[in-house]
Formats: structure tokens, C-alpha cells, sequence
């Protein structure tokens, strides 16, 4: 099995696809809509723990799993044409495989979640229960995706310095 360029310690991106990243306008998207989700998400497990504890708000922590959920499929349907962007492919590009693989995980649990809810098939308790392993699977590949950018940042080329004008160094030299 080949190995990818991260894998083996080398930056994230090649010099074409960070110019292919950088001129993507989904990035830009990506860049709105995972704090936002993030958010709805905070929000949400405040409001499903809160249910959880006490029975109240049924109506408030579903209207909130389904608002993540409708962010989630947002940001996975842009993702994934940021990744043909940028790699070529719309999932399991060798630099985002193992994200790829969880935010399938994620999807399922949110889509079980819905299904469950539409069809009413659990009781609104294992409903939660359900929202809350979507919620740390979400977790999980939200670290992935945090974890896989920081070491792409520490990892990026750095800009060569400019030389100082001859003049300059003339000057420091009188």
C-alpha cells in the first residue's frame, strides 16, 4: 500500500494544490461553515444533556439535532467539492483518507438519528442517546481535521527571506 506524502512527513499539500486550495472558493466556505457548525453543535449538546437530565426540552434539543445535521450534510456536500478542487476526487483523497473514513461514521450516525426520528422507531431517550454517539463521533473527526491542519501549518514551506538591497548593506557597513 502506498503511503502519502503526509504519511511519510511531508507537507499536506503539494505547491499545485495549495495554489488550487488557495484559489478554491469552497475554501472559503469550509472556513464559515465549520465554526458555525461547531457552534450549533455546542448549542445542541448543551440542550440534548439538558433533556437527558431533567426530560425538558424534547422539541428544543430535536430542532437542534436536526439543525446540526443539516450543517453537517452542508459542509460535507462543500467538502467534498473542495477536495476534487484541490486532489481530484471528491472523497478519500490520500492526504484527507482517515477524515474521510470517520466523517462517513458521522454521516451514518446523523442519518440513523434522523431516520430514527422520522420514522419513530426509539423513544426520545434513545433518540438523544443516539445524537450523543453521532456527537462524539463528530468529535472525533472534528479533532482529525484539527490535528491534520495544525501539523500542515507547522509543515508548510516557509516564505524565502527577501536579501536586503545592496544599499542597504552598504550602508551598515560606513
Amino acid at each position: 500500500m502506498a503511503q502519502s506524502r503526509h504519511s511519510q512527513g511531508f507537507s499536506l499539500y503539494s505547491a499545485e494544490e495549495r495554489r488550487l486550495r488557495d484559489a478554491s472558493r469552497w475554501t472559503l466556505v469550509q472556513g464559515i461553515l465549520a465554526p458555525l457548525q461547531f457552534l450549533v453543535f455546542a448549542v445542541s449538546l448543551g440542550l440534548v444533556l439538558r433533556y437527558l437530565a431533567t426530560g425538558d426540552g424534547y422539541s428544543a434539543a430535536t430542532a437542534s439535532i436536526v439543525l446540526k445535521t443539516l450543517f453537517l450534510y452542508a459542509i460535507m456536500i462543500t467538502g467534498s467539492i473542495w477536495e476534487h478542487d484541490v486532489f481530484g476526487r471528491y472523497l478519500f483523497a490520500p492526504a484527507f483518507f482517515w477524515e474521510d473514513v470517520v466523517s462517513m461514521l458521522v454521516l451514518a450516525l446523523h442519518t440513523a438519528y434522523l431516520t430514527t426520528l422520522f420514522l419513530n422507531v426509539l423513544d426520545p431517550r434513545e433518540q438523544m442517546l443516539l445524537a450523543l454517539a453521532a456527537y462524539a463521533s463528530y468529535l472525533v473527526n472534528a479533532a482529525q481535521f484539527l490535528l491534520k491542519f495544525r501539523r500542515a501549518r507547522l509543515t508548510a514551506p516557509r516564505p524565502e527571506p527577501t536579501p536586503e538591497p545592496e544599499f542597504l548593506n552598504a550602508m551598515e557597513g560606513s
